[in-house]
């Protein structure tokens, strides 16, 4: 590997997260059958919400709106890494390491603004139902989304724009199976420190505020389920609310325990597992708890199968 002063005309070098021995070859094998079902998942529910009218409601478009997510995220990464490991190469030109940067910052931001938007959704939909069209109409919910989309991006565009001012004259060796911004800023040959604690308010700021919204939603919804006199009433409300909080717990807590742990604590084999968990594991996980506790979701798909839509 040769010592360079600029990268710009360079490669990357990932080292992954397998071998080519007999576990690590069967760990590979496990990871793709877990993307196979999370692109088959979430391009599912994606077309499903489209297609079924009776799914046209902000929560189901939320719903197809976190499923684009996951779909765009895992498509980001673990296509890259599969192609390096059946190959043999490591590669990555600096381009293809800006393009992963960018999408996993953007995705990772919008989602998490995504998921505070989904807990007022049924914040909304429970504490005040007679009011929700007005509270929650359709215009609302697609600039809520928009503006998800767009703070994502921004952040994206930030961190991207400076993790490329840096100059990396260090070996090119990234510790990691994609381009995560915290893997490459240690090769850098200059100063990043101010950087690491700007990216470290920021990953705060996306974190704790969404984080707060979703807790203050939930805090009421619960008070409100209490309160239900009808036992299938609050059996339902229940059952929607507890799905979305089982996401929101995965997602959070990697991603807490990914970025607002000090530097010093961090190596980039846990880096790589947590990095695992939140980019591949949770975008499977997400359809497979919606779809399975939702009887609208699986009615639809349901009709939609029978009408050989989809195939």
């Amino acid at each position: 590997m040769r010592w360079r002063n600029h990268t710009f005309n360079s490669e990357f070098i990932l080292l992954g997260i397998f071998d080519h021995s007999p576990i690590h070859t069967f760990l590979f094998t496990l990871v793709l059958g877990i993307f196979t079902m999370a692109f088959m998942g979430n391009t599912v529910m994606v077309l499903l919400i489209y297609l079924d009218a009776h799914l046209h409601t902000p929560m189901y478009f939320l719903l197809s709106q976190l499923s684009l997510m996951d779909l765009m995220l895992i498509c980001t990464t673990v296509p890259k890494m599969a192609f390096n490991y059946l190959s043999g190469k490591k590669s990555i030109s600096l381009a293809g390491c800006g393009t992963q940067i960018f999408f996993c910052v953007s995705l990772l931001g919008a989602e998490c603004f995504l998921l505070a938007v989904m807990a007022y959704d049924r914040y909304v939909a429970i504490c005040h139902p007679l009011r929700y069209t007005i509270l929650m109409n359709q215009k609302l919910c697609v600039l809520m989304t928009a503006a998800s989309w767009i703070l994502g991006s921004l952040d994206g565009i930030i961190v991207l724009a400076a993790a490329l001012s840096f100059s990396y004259c260090k070996l090119l060796e990234i510790h990691h199976f994609f381009c995560d911004v915290a893997a490459l800023l240690p090769l850098s040959c200059t100063d990043t420190s101010f950087f690491e604690r700007l990216l470290f308010i920021c990953c705060v700021v996306m974190l704790i505020f969404p984080v707060s919204v979703i807790i203050t939603s939930y805090s009421h919804v619960l008070r409100a389920i209490i309160c239900m006199g009808s036992g299938e009433s609050r059996y339902k409300a229940f059952t929607t609310c507890s799905s979305h909080l089982a996401v929101v717990g995965l997602y959070y807590g990697a991603a807490m325990f990914m970025y607002m742990r000090p530097a010093s604590n961090r190596t980039p084999d846990q880096d790589k597992m947590v990095s695992v968990f939140y980019a591949i594991l949770t975008p499977m996980l997400n359809p497979l708890i919606y779809s399975l506790r939702n009887k609208e979701v699986y009615r639809g798909l349901k009709k939609i199968l029978g009408k050989g839509k989809i195939l």
